[in-house]
């Protein structure tokens, strides 16, 4: 510990940081959520008779309405990986097509150390936990999966073309290391 504690107070003082400018989801009858940059505020009511949850969005309100079994953050979690289909593919189909390039597959799914992946048969793969960031940084993570399609690793030769598509990478790149842990519900 000892030997660890300039490191563990640096770590603890940049998450505290970072939840200053990027407060977490406050997960209760009127708290928030993020949502690609917007803060969504939540209503949240008890139906006796529904089996299970049931959540939608109108403007700024994320509206859920839970059953007697169900809970709010698993509820939650299922509506945002719906809704990390809706908003990757299109971003993901204009990208490819940009590169002039094409995917095999898009799975969303919930990586613990990983924001996206592609395979070498151009399977897609995207954690749904980025629709918590701004969409500059989901545009940024689709534009590097892309650029993997024609280099598989991160050599010299991947960061230049990177650059070439996506000049401003390493201010999202950054973004991400900085506040990535805070991207929890």
């Amino acid at each position: 510990m000892r030997e660890k504690r300039p490191w563990i107070e640096r770590t603890l003082r940049r998450m505290r940081e970072s939840e200053e400018h990027f407060p977490p989801a406050r997960l209760c009858d009127g708290g928030e959520v993020p949502y690609l940059g917007e803060r969504l505020s939540l209503s949240v009511e008890t139906e006796a008779l529904r089996r299970r949850a049931r959540v939608s969005r109108r403007g700024p309100e994320l509206r859920v309405v839970l059953g007697p079994d169900t809970q709010l953050r698993p509820a939650l979690e299922a509506w945002y990986r719906r809704r990390a289909r809706i908003e990757v593919a299109p971003r993901l189909d204009a990208a490819v097509e940009r590169a002039g390039r094409s995917y095999d597959s898009l799975q969303i799914r919930g990586q613990r150390t990983r924001w996206a992946s592609c395979s070498t048969s151009g399977a897609m793969s995207f954690n749904w936990r980025l629709l918590l960031a701004p969409a500059e940084i989901l545009d940024y993570v689709v534009e590097h999966e892309v650029a993997h399609l024609d280099v598989q690793d991160h050599s010299a030769r991947f960061w230049r073309l990177l650059e070439s598509r996506w000049p401003e990478w390493r201010v999202h790149e950054a973004w991400l290391r900085r506040h990535g842990h805070a991207l929890r519900l």
